[in-house]
């Protein structure tokens, strides 16, 4: 072995403990160890290179550092692991590098590294070595209790929510010097990123992940992203990242038919093609694969300090026949439907990133009606910390898509969620795909005149933050975005000049400010104890009212909602004290666009029984518009 090849195989970064829970997929530092990582070995500093690929051959590192010869750097095979590493001196941080594989089928695969933390600007897809040199210590944010705190999140689609004026990115950290006064003054206090993992892809919203550990290199380096994570933090911003552990596509530089096999990826198309995104399905059965899908999930709380995981599609995780017909897929070893492999994989994620990371949490984007979804893996559940409500999502929306004389008939699509609405741990989303493909914008899924559509928005965003559940708005909609999001350009920000679009704004603004002081709002969210009915079947005049309590029982609020056009005078309701109540909002008032039709800002109790209680308030509901009381004890 000559001098410069000792390099190559002496010091392995890999011991016998490595290799065996590797295997055994219950490594949770393998992204430490996978990957290109720098190291020294003998004096001598350089990368260490490793990577998966059992069925290979032979594998070897080719790049910037040996003008991409793969015949330079042969990796060596650490006995049966299907691992293959090599050190290599004298690499520098940001170079370039790529495995060349060579099959059993006398192939040649050029991937880039599925461990890699940073990868070069699309269209070129080589992994790059990476060494942080962040000097913060970024302190995550720590919520006593996040059930019993307000979660107002803005969720928001980096590429598209602000660009240059010659329509390039942004960086993260440009992003970070306008995105943190933005939050504040519209009173968000959480951020959640449409995928921030590399993607090949720009006209896309990012669900396509080719870099698993890596934040996308359109926006900076890894170290940019941590700068935006750690200024948000400072600021009291929690950060939440899309995370999508359902599928990966099948681009030539990645994930798919890895080392010549169907690695990473089920090999009977029946599991192996997902028939809506023409992506390929991680094989959750395979140690090696689900513990890298828990590694990623590891490194993104751990190397970037984000404060949770919202994990989409998880249905089609769930489901082996999930967009499948009859005879397109395989059931379980039981003649089931369920994939027993992606529930354990989910489980497993779920115990490993509340179990390691106190204070941070998940989220399941999942739209059918599987059982606790919410609930802790040790009572049956799968151990998510939220759900989506996509059931109040697509009723709500499609109620206020109506007429408002044909409400009436739908009165139920509002009431409805509230025989579920305990059953998980929700989160109200009005989210990004439902501003896409022909949807429409928020705004304009309202009917009626200019005046009614925001009046409506205004309504519904209201109702939004009344109901239980904590809260969730894409970009676009807190100053009323007409035309449908498109992921090429920026928001419409220019409908700021007009003045109707900024009273929505400011509407916004002070509906959060209002959500975060008042704590019968976002205490009691999972039980019901936290929820009251006044009155759910007056569906002829389309209006419903609630009561919301906080912790302590006298702490309460009452909301009434008036779904029509029609401003209803003198209209009783039965409320628990005989005290005055004040009027707290009004979504009609004229500081955001409204009639200003109203109570004045305050009522009188009457000693006049009405639903089932001893006494009763006459009260003015504004047209489209929703009015909260509150007792002045």
């Amino acid at each position: 072995m000559d001098s410069i090849e000792r390099y190559y195989f002496r010091e392995s970064f890999f011991g016998p403990v490595d290799l065996h829970l590797f295997n055994e997929g219950t490594h949770l530092e393998i992204y430490k160890k996978l990957g290109a990582h720098k190291r020294k070995v003998e004096g001598k500093e350089g990368y260490n290179f490793a990577v998966w690929a059992p069925n290979a051959i032979a594998v070897s590192v080719k790049g910037d550092f040996n003008n991409w010869d793969g015949t330079e750097h042969r990796m060596k095979p650490l006995g049966s692991s299907g691992i293959w590493e090599i050190f290599i001196p004298d690499v520098k941080d940001l170079t370039h590098y790529k495995f060349e594989i060579h099959t059993k089928n006398n192939e040649i695969f050029l991937k880039s590294d599925p461990y890699g933390s940073f990868f070069e600007v699309r269209p070129a897809n080589a992994s790059i070595t990476y060494h942080s040199h962040y000097t913060s210590k970024i302190e995550r944010i720590k919520p006593t209790d996040i059930y019993k705190e307000p979660v107002a999140i803005y969720e928001m689609h980096l590429g598209s929510w602000k660009k240059n004026k010659d329509n390039s990115f942004l960086n993260y950290r440009e992003i970070a010097e306008i995105l943190i006064p933005y939050l504040k003054e519209t009173g968000f206090n959480w951020v959640e990123f449409l995928p921030v993992t590399e993607h090949p892809l720009d006209s896309s919203w990012g669900y396509q992940t080719t870099g698993f550990f890596a934040p996308t290199s359109r926006f900076g380096t890894p170290d940019d992203f941590r700068f935006l994570v750690d200024s948000l933090h400072k600021n009291n911003i929690g950060v939440i990242i899309d995370w999508t552990p359902a599928h990966f596509p099948k681009d030539e530089f990645g994930l798919y038919y890895f080392d010549g096999t169907h690695l990473y990826e089920h090999s009977y198309p029946q599991k192996r093609d997902h028939p809506d995104w023409k992506s390929a399905i991680f094989n959750y059965g395979r140690y090696e694969v689900s513990n890298f899908l828990i590694n990623s999930a590891i490194n993104w709380f751990e190397n970037f300090q984000i404060d949770g995981l919202r994990v989409d599609a998880v249905a089609s995780m769930l489901y082996l026949d999930y967009s499948r017909k009859e005879g397109e897929w395989m059931p379980n070893i039981y003649g089931g439907r369920e994939n027993l492999e992606a529930i354990d994989f989910l489980r497993r994620f779920n115990t490993t990133v509340y179990s390691k990371f106190p204070g941070c949490f998940t989220v399941a984007e999942e739209s059918t009606a599987w059982p606790m979804v919410s609930r802790p893996v040790y009572t049956g559940g799968l151990g998510f910390g939220f759900k989506w409500n996509m059931g109040w999502m697509h009723d709500t929306l499609y109620y206020f898509s109506l007429d408002p004389i044909y409400r009436k008939y739908h009165h139920n699509c509002l009431t409805f969620s509230l025989l579920y609405a305990f059953s998980e741990n929700f989160i109200l989303p009005l989210s990004h795909d439902e501003v896409v493909y022909g949807k429409k914008s928020l705004l304009s899924k309202m009917p009626g005149d200019t005046w009614q559509k925001f009046a409506n928005l205004r309504l519904l965003i209201t109702y939004m933050y009344c109901h239980p559940g904590k809260k969730l708005l894409f970009m676009g909609g807190e100053f009323g975005q007409m035309s449908e999001w498109n992921y090429d350009r920026e928001l419409d920000w220019y409908l700021l000049d007009r003045e109707e679009h900024r009273k929505m704004k400011n509407f916004v603004s002070d509906i959060n400010k209002l959500y975060k002081k008042e704590r019968s709002l976002f205490e009691v969210d999972f039980s019901p104890e936290g929820f009251e009915w006044i009155d759910f079947s007056d569906y002829e005049s389309s209006v419903v009212s609630f009561i919301r309590r906080g912790i302590d029982k006298e702490n309460f609020i009452i909301a009434v909602f008036n779904f029509t056009p029609v401003p209803r005078f003198n209209y009783r309701i039965g409320v628990p004290l005989n005290v005055c109540y004040q009027e707290i909002f009004n979504s009609d008032s004229i500081f955001y666009g409204g009639s200003n039709t109203g109570n004045f800002g305050m009522v009188k109790t009457e000693m006049s029984p009405s639903h089932n209680r001893h006494f009763s308030v006459n009260i003015t509901l504004p047209p489209l518009g929703a009015v909260i009381l509150k007792p002045l004890l």
